[in-house]
């Protein structure tokens, strides 16, 4: 499961963010240790808030050219 560079707090926010065409960015957390990293293209797996917050939210999102363009 990956992260938003910016810790948003409900995926509604995310939504918003995309509608008013703000790049937002993706990143997995300890990808250096797991191996595991985001795709420039395709579909991400996202939950939030950051840890150490519990996770309120989770979603499928797809990446465009190294930026969310959609989660559902």
């Amino acid at each position: 499961m990956a992260y938003t560079v910016t810790n948003y707090k409900t995926k509604k926010a995310i939504k918003d963010d995309i509608i008013k065409g703000i790049k937002i960015r993706v990143y997995q957390p300890n990808g250096d240790i797991t191996g595991a990293s985001t795709p420039d293209n395709g579909t991400v797996y996202l939950e939030g808030p950051h840890y150490p917050k519990p996770h309120r939210w989770y979603g499928e999102g797809t990446m465009k050219d190294g930026y969310l363009v959609k989660i559902k």
